[in-house]
């Protein structure tokens, strides 16, 4: 941005961060020029949350930074509750900034008596007084919906385009862990001229997955296995099985969200195919779940520059999940 448009944006907006993701926040800000501003948060002794902004907020854009990582349901009441102090604190617009939306597992009614906790959450967004959301590569893109307030759905697909396209890729196929995941995966396989296969999945509990076979030929090629995110590591352990069976050696793991819970970060480590990991930082990776080969990808340009255009009254829909690439080439044959 230029001195001019740093200065109009830093005069007219505050970015406050939770407890969860401090880091991906002040690199956002840093981005826009504006310092961060403070918070507090203290817990009472009846395991109460009291949440205050530092800061006066009046008449101002609020944005307020929080990515739902365990413990996720803390950190939603402290984002419900920054929301909430924002908006009684007359702020003109308040913008929640989620680049980890955990629920958007929970998209559907597959089991009686269940709730559809993605969209009570979106439900409760907005009740806590939420002007506008901003996410990151929902795990159903259906979930958007969701939302009864405008809302932006933001991808990190050039990140991983300028990441991949620096290789050769002539021997590279893209393969998506399932058919429900296979336009993400289309998308980034006709942004960098390679083909397709992707997984016959089917899910027998949040760990364990069954990969009844691949679709597409993937016999002795190198492999970018790409998915949304990456959780117990159950579902790469078991296609990587598939693959090793068709005699592919080289695997690359590339996903949004590396949330590496429970033993996913040994279960990775132990796959010898497995070459590189590739992730971005829309969560927070401790130094202890970071492999040797592991490349963490920034997204705080990304909502940097799509905080920025809302502010400025500009477009953001090339930064959108699903908006067409024009970079997009023909398949290699």
């Amino acid at each position: 941005m230029s001195k001019e448009e740093c200065k109009d944006v830093a005069d007219v907006l505050r970015i406050f961060s939770g407890s969860s993701h401090p880091e991906l926040a002040k690199e956002i800000a840093g981005y826009l020029g504006c310092p961060l501003c403070p918070t507090e948060t203290q817990r009472f002794s009846n395991d109460n949350l009291f949440v205050r902004l530092g800061e006066s907020v009046r008449g101002k854009e609020v944005v307020i930074i929080q990515s739902f990582t365990p413990d996720v349901s803390d950190h939603l009441l402290e984002l419900l509750m920054m929301l909430d102090a924002a908006r009684s604190a007359s702020a003109k617009t308040v913008h929640a900034i989620i680049p980890y939306y955990s629920y958007a597992r929970s998209d559907k009614k597959d089991e009686p008596r269940i709730s559809i906790a993605g969209r009570l959450i979106a439900d409760l967004l907005a009740t806590a007084g939420a002007s506008h959301v901003m996410t990151m590569e929902l795990h159903s893109p259906q979930v958007h919906g969701f939302f009864r307030l405008p809302t932006d759905h933001l991808t990190a697909h050039g990140e991983f385009v300028r990441h991949f396209r620096t290789r050769n890729l002539d021997n590279t196929i893209i393969v998506a862990p399932d058919i429900g995941h296979a336009k993400r995966a289309t998308k980034l396989a006709r942004a960098l001229g390679v083909r397709i296969a992707a997984g016959d999945k089917e899910r027998l509990s949040d760990e364990r997955v069954r990969i009844n076979g691949i679709i597409g030929n993937v016999t002795r090629k190198d492999v970018i296995l790409y998915d949304d995110e990456i959780a117990t590591g159950g579902s790469v352990e078991a296609i990587v099985a598939q693959l090793r069976k068709r005699k592919v050696q080289k695997v690359t793991l590339a996903c949004t969200h590396g949330v590496f819970s429970g033993s996913a970060v040994e279960r990775l480590r132990k796959i010898p195919e497995i070459v590189e990991i590739v992730t971005t930082n829309t969560v927070p990776i401790p130094p202890e779940k970071r492999l040797p080969n592991m490349v963490v990808l920034s997204v705080a340009p990304i909502f940097g520059e799509a905080i920025r255009r809302n502010l400025m009254g500009q477009s953001v829909g090339a930064l959108f999940a699903f908006w067409p690439d024009l970079e997009d080439r023909t398949p290699r044959h």
